[in-house]
């Protein structure tokens, strides 16, 4: 683990939703760092599993994401799309996978990094239902809070990638109080139920970041025509689209305790919509 001696003190940190293919990155280059500026931002995660072609993360796209501002990149069941690309980012690069894959899978999903002399650890996992073969989720996190408690880490961030909602809800009833927020992602549709309780900031899904006038990001004619003969096809993101940005921005004080949160989503590079948390 990485060691810090320094004061603990109040941090922020932002989180974008899936970032689906060309239309997601862009938006993220046209308007993170403003809004890094507008609302000090000290450090930024994103899920990147989708951002190349919609399937997987390839070493360019993940340096592109990294030159627009983004700190950390986590993935899910799509992490392993460009298997190649995802070993050597994992190897060399801010990179994280669902840290519940099984013992021998390449790469970690939990990373200790230093914010501002802050010690923040970054986590991703993955849920259970329709995902590929992973570790039981819940008692795989709560081995590694214990850890992370063990070596004083207060400031933790979860990205729970999974299908179910009742999985997500399921982390946040066990780990309120111990964890300084935990993010849904998979479903690319963002949730209206953001909540801090007990110190944790709670949102079931974030949504994606990309195209909004299609199906979650990719163009509409594939999943048509499966919906209606049960025949598949190759999903592909569309060149041209009326966009979506959605960002979870999480202030988090000296003892990893969450004190405010808010999301936003930004249309079309314009229009922006800000809604804030229920504290309990």
């Amino acid at each position: 683990m990485l060691e810090i001696n320094s004061i603990q003190k109040k941090i922020k940190i932002a989180f974008i939703g899936d970032i689906v293919g060309r239309p997601g990155r862009k938006i993220i280059k046209e308007n993170l760092e403003r809004l890094k500026d507008t609302h000090q931002i000290d450090f930024v995660i994103a899920n990147g599993e989708n951002a190349s072609h919609g399937f997987g993360l390839t070493v360019k796209n993940a340096a592109e994401l990294f030159n627009c501002g983004i700190d950390l990149i986590t993935g899910g069941n799509h992490s392993w799309d460009k298997k190649k690309d995802m070993i050597v980012l994992l190897e060399t690069k801010p990179v994280l996978r669902p840290d519940n894959y099984p013992e021998g899978v390449p790469g970690s999903g939990v990373k200790v990094v230093d914010v501002n002399g802050v010690k923040l650890a970054v986590i991703n996992l993955m849920g259970l239902y329709t995902m590929p073969q992973v570790l039981n989720p819940f008692s795989h996190i709560l081995e590694v809070v214990e850890k992370l408690e063990k070596d004083n880490v207060k400031h933790i961030f979860i990205d729970f990638h999974a299908e179910v909602t009742a999985e997500k809800r399921i982390l946040m009833q066990m780990l309120k109080g111990r964890v300084s927020a935990i993010c849904g992602t998979h479903t690319h549709v963002g949730t209206d139920d953001q909540e801090i309780t007990d110190g944790t900031y709670y949102v079931t899904d974030i949504g994606m970041t990309g195209c909004r006038d299609n199906v979650i990001g990719m163009e509409s004619d594939i999943p048509i025509q499966k919906a209606l003969t049960g025949m598949g096809g190759h999903f592909n993101v569309p060149n041209n689209c009326r966009s979506i940005m959605q960002i979870a921005i999480i202030d988090i004080d000296e003892d990893g305790k969450s004190t405010d949160g808010f999301k936003i989503k930004l249309y079309d590079n314009k229009e922006e919509v800000i809604s804030h948390s229920l504290i309990n």
